[in-house]
């Protein structure tokens, strides 16, 4: 995308009446200096010679192989489409950005493919100069044409993740030979650090060709690691490069140690366990407690070639559960939503399938500092809040909690509740027991599962048994991985199993996840169909934060917003992750803030077979 000289000249010239109007002369504005990172707040905790990151050891020997085990299958390999299913590892493991991401940071960003960052103090444009050694796996250099390429034809052509931040760029241009910049036309602090993380890919490669086409041909990346072997749907091998041009940059010492990483992939999670305990992949991360405490006294781990290890992590809780999804009439009405709420037995489904020891995810950003905090909003939060509150559902500004349940089966009082709560919204019981509308329509819905997804269906099961007692009509469809992508992307469900992690630094995702152009826009993160001029607002406050005091109170606010909106049932969460690994791989002592997240395995691993 690139800017008029017009328009060029009407910023350069407003630029220069602030500064004449303050007094200043041309020569006392310093130059915005370039820097070795960008934080999204304060500065970066590394200083420029930094020898590694902190979770990283960079002693850690080279060699060796890792295999991962997936569940589902795989028809792409362009990780960077909405159409086709591509590996997920295949976007960090092969490919690169301008900058990397330390997730030892809420949000800090060091150089990668660029050498150096420098924005001005509204951050209103952004510029990266690239290195001189910056190659491709192909041996050809880094360009600045591939980064326009790459930034422009992502925001066009690929994920509608990638659409936002490109959505904002009023100019960009290349300003010397190695060096690119991007003039944005909205406010929003975090784009410098977006179009860090954009993915560069080789321009060449597809001239002439349709880049929006999925397949198995592989872009071309800078990453360690290239494609060596595939057969769709059942592995993908990748080999560690060995001209890789970034193996000796402080970012990447104690990074990328193995040879070989292998991802298999297996219809469900029975499988995947059974071909962990028989030795065919190294690691089954597990999710379940009760499984954790029980299902792990075989003789590799009795023998020691497994030992089992937990990862703390001091990220949010993220959400988990079983979205509703309010373009069906059916779940428009948000005391409908509250009745699904109150008829989910909580207790009771984790006693079942965890022993009971997972806490429940209270908020969408619980088990951190940007969390709603119990009772009413007070301060900056309810500040925000007032201006919204003739359309704010009840409790986010007065106080709100999930309803708890006593733990039996049964479940009567919040059944009964529920009931009550679906008579306000016009639903009663009819003839036969079942409950209708005024129009004699049975109250009657889908669940939408993908088939392996075993601790799913045990939980739809116990919780389609409370809805069929109160006289709901549910069916449960289990669909393979294609179509349950094809459908979950077309938003073709009333009710399905739904997660998103989120980070200690929400930005420009949380458009994606939850803003409105995804109540018709395919592909995005807003399932639920989430239209709240509320929850806008607080992701424009938080993006434009300048005090991260403000930038809480802006997260606490969208979390009320969010979570009162009634839109997910939620589960449980892990504050810890629990791994199970072969005794031959090894992970630093010191653990990421982030955790077992993305840049921890099998990133910082390593093996000690050779």
């Amino acid at each position: 995308m690139t800017g008029t000289p017009l328009r060029a000249a009407r910023v350069a010239g407003a630029a220069l009446g602030m500064i004449l109007s303050a007094g200043l002369g041309l020569a006392d504005v310093p130059a915005p200096a370039p820097a070795h990172g960008i934080a999204m707040y304060g500065a970066p905790a590394l200083p420029p010679d930094f020898v590694a990151l902190p979770y990283a050891n960079p002693d850690a020997p080279k060699g060796g192989r890792i295999v991962l085990g997936e569940t589902g299958s795989f028809d792409s390999l362009n990780p960077f489409l909405l159409k086709g299913t591509a590996p997920w590892a295949l976007g960090h493991e092969s490919f690169e950005s301008l900058l990397g991401r330390s997730w030892d940071e809420p949000f800090t960003l060091y150089g990668l493919l660029a050498e150096t960052v420098t924005t001005g103090p509204k951050r209103d444009w952004v510029e990266f100069t690239l290195r001189p050694e910056a190659r491709f796996s192909d041996g050809s250099p880094v360009t600045v044409e591939d980064v326009l390429w790459s930034v422009e034809t992502l925001g066009t052509l690929g994920h509608p993740r990638y659409r936002n931040g490109y959505e904002k760029i009023a100019r960009a241009e290349a300003v010397g030979p190695r060096s690119v910049r991007f003039t944005f036309d909205a406010p929003d602090r975090e784009l410098p650090l977006i179009l860090g993380l954009r993915p560069i890919l080789k321009k060449a490669q597809w001239e002439g060709r349709d880049f929006a086409r999925s397949g198995l041909e592989a872009p071309i990346g800078s990453g360690p690691y290239v494609v060596s072997e595939v057969e769709p749907g059942r592995f993908v091998s990748l080999r560690r490069n060995p001209d890789y041009w970034g193996r000796d940059l402080p970012f990447n010492r104690g990074q990328h140690n193995f040879d070989e990483i292998r991802h298999d992939y297996y219809a469900d999670g029975a499988a995947l366990f059974a071909a962990f305990t028989a030795g065919e992949v190294d690691i089954y991360r597990e999710t379940n407690d009760a499984r954790w405490q029980s299902a792990y006294d075989f003789p590799a781990v009795r023998d020691g070639r497994i030992v089992k290890a937990e990862i703390p992590h001091h990220r949010p809780s993220g959400i988990s559960g079983l979205a509703m999804n309010t373009r069906r009439p059916i779940f428009a009405d948000w005391r409908v939503r509250d009745a699904m709420m109150l008829a989910f037995n909580f207790e009771f489904i984790n006693q079942t399938l965890t022993g009971g020891t997972q806490p429940r995810i209270a908020s969408y950003f619980s088990n951190s500092e940007l969390g709603m905090r119990p009772g009413p909003a007070q301060g900056k939060v309810r500040d925000l809040l007032e201006p919204f509150a003739d359309s704010l559902l009840p409790g986010a500004l007065d106080g709100y909690a999930l309803p708890v349940s006593d733990g039996r089966p049964q479940n009567r009082r919040n059944l009964r509740a529920a009931l009550a709560r679906l008579a306000e919204a016009g639903w009663t019981v009819g003839p036969g027991g079942r409950l209708r509308n005024a129009d004699g329509a049975p109250f009657r819905f889908e669940i939408l599962l993908v088939q392996g997804a075993s601790d799913s269906e045990r939980i739809v099961t116990l919780f389609a048994d409370a809805l069929h007692r109160m006289g709901i009509d549910v069916r449960v469809t289990q669909v393979d991985t294609a179509q349950y992508v094809q459908r979950t992307a077309s938003y073709d469900f009333d009710m399905t199993v739904y997660a998103r992690a989120l980070s200690l630094s929400p930005g420009n995702e949380q458009w994606l996840y939850w803003g409105s152009a995804g109540v018709t826009e395919p592909g995005t993160g807003n399932w639920m169909g989430i239209d709240s001029p509320a929850a806008e607002a607080m992701i424009r406050t938080l993006l434009n934060a300048t005090d991260r005091d403000d930038f809480i109170a802006a997260t606490r606010a969208l979390d009320r917003v969010l979570t009162t909106g009634r839109y997910v049932i939620p589960i449980w969460y892990a504050p810890s992750s629990h791994l199970a690994h072969a005794a031959r791989l090894h992970y630093p002592e010191t653990i990421p803030i982030y955790g077992d997240w993305v840049g921890f395995l099998p990133d910082v691993w390593w093996s000690e077979e050779n």
